[in-house]
This record gives C-alpha cells, structure tokens and sequence, in this order.
C-alpha cells in the first residue's frame, strides 16, 4: 500500500485532517494550528494531489490510504468537501482505531443512480478538458471562481499551495473521487455507530439540507452552521470551527 504524504504538528490525542479537491495538506493550516494547541495534528495530501499527486485511488481506497496514516494509533478524522467524502466512507467501513468523524461541507452523496450518473459524466468531462487544455493556473483560477466559493477571501484560498498539485494528479482525482463518483452512503450512515459531526456554512444551502439529512435519518450525528460562511467554512471563520471540532473531538 502506498503512503500518503503528510504534516504533522503539536502533541496529544491524534486528529487527521483531509482536504478538499485542488488543496494541499498545507491549506489546512488555519484550522490545523489551532488544532494543534492540544492535539497531534496530521494534515494529508490525498491521492492526485500535493506529495501524493502520483497515487490514484477510489473513494474507499483514499480512506483506508488515510487510516493507514495513524500507524494503527487512535485517531479522529476531520474532512472538508472531497476530504469529506473520504472521511465519510471511513466512517462506514471504519477501522477499529477511528474514534469519531467531522465533516465539513460534505454530503452522503446523490441518492438517484440516473442524477449520480449524470454528475460523473460531468466530471469525467472536466477533467478531460482539464487534461486537452493542461493549464493548471486556468483551471485553479476558475474552480475558485464558482459561486460556492463567493465569501472565501483570496488571501484564505492558498492558490500558491493548489499550484503544487499536477493535471494528471488533478483529472484523476475527478474521475476516482468526485461527487459523482461518490456511491450514496445514506443508509449506511444510518447504520454507523460512530459519532458525526456535520458541519456547513450558513449561506452553502446544499449542503446544510444534505447534512440536515444526515442527521434526520437516525444516525449518531450532530449538525453545526457556521453563522455568515460559505463552502469553505474552516477558511473562512477557523476560529468558529476549530472550537466546534475541539468540543466534538474526544479528549
């Protein structure tokens, strides 16, 4: 099994931290240091980015690729968007080391097999254009330029660390893991004895309805929205989310 690359800070029980899609490791940084106050923080770059940019994996085959990362050690999972994803399926099929799971701005995924379907074609599309094109730039600019991304302040996107990532890296990661190729885990969340936590930004309505779901179906989960943010919630108010996670995360 190939190894992750990962950051690590500060000392104390274990959290790993996942990005989102065109992110790096680094761009958790805000939530990571203060986190890292009283934790051991284990930021990843997952499969198709950063320092993993070679590794191409699935959706379950990323979360195992990321429990392995804990050594076997007791751990927690904090996701944002595809890195919600990822921790989603761990939570699942989890690994009898994962203590509890937080998302933020993540989803069960698309219930219609006929919508899922058409998302993935979406998806494989850009990323086949992503590849004819190969301007990386371009496309990091206009990925953050999308509507959920309205109230992240440019200065908290961390445009030099998505550079680091490739077209390669980048198209595969849409083909393997993006929302359309996410398989919909509604009931087995149902099922989950793990405790979750769903956290939105107030203003990205898709994804408070979605986590709102989550929580109605019955699984152990919570939802916190976070007053005035957007997708990127943990950038745009770390603070607000770093004190919802240290109250959620076992001590």
């Amino acid at each position: 099994m190939p190894s992750l690359a990962a950051v690590r800070q500060g000392e104390g029980p274990t959290v790993l931290l996942v990005h989102g899609f065109t992110q790096v490791a680094t761009s958790m940084a805000p939530l990571a240091e203060r986190l890292a106050a009283a934790r051991r923080v284990v930021a990843v770059d997952l499969p198709g980015h950063g320092g993993s940019g070679a590794i191409s994996a699935d959706l379950d085959e990323s979360a195992a690729l990321v429990a392995a990362v804990a050594d076997g050690e007791p751990f927690d999972l904090v996701g944002y968007s595809l890195g919600g994803r990822v921790a989603l399926h761990a939570a699942c099929r989890p690994p009898s080391n994962l203590r509890a799971v937080a998302v933020v701005s993540a989803s069960p995924g698309i219930a219609d097999p006929e919508r899922r379907r058409a998302r993935l074609e979406r998806d494989v599309a850009l990323a086949e254009a992503l590849e004819a094109d190969g301007d990386l730039d371009g496309f990091l600019r206009r990925w953050l330029a999308a509507p959920m991304f309205a109230t992240l302040p440019p200065s908290r996107a961390d445009l030099e660390g998505r550079r680091t990532n490739t077209v390669r890296g980048l198209a595969d990661s849409l083909r393997r893991c993006s929302s359309g190729a996410q398989r919909w885990l509604g009931e087995e969340l149902a099922k989950s004895d793990r405790p979750l936590l769903m956290v939105c930004g107030q203003r990205d309505d898709p994804y408070v309805a979605a986590a709102r779901a989550v929580v109605d179906s019955g699984a152990p989960a919570a939802l916190s929205v976070v007053p005035g943010a957007g997708h990127a919630a943990h950038l745009e108010q770390p603070r607000i989310v770093a004190r919802l996670l240290d109250s959620f995360l076992p001590r």
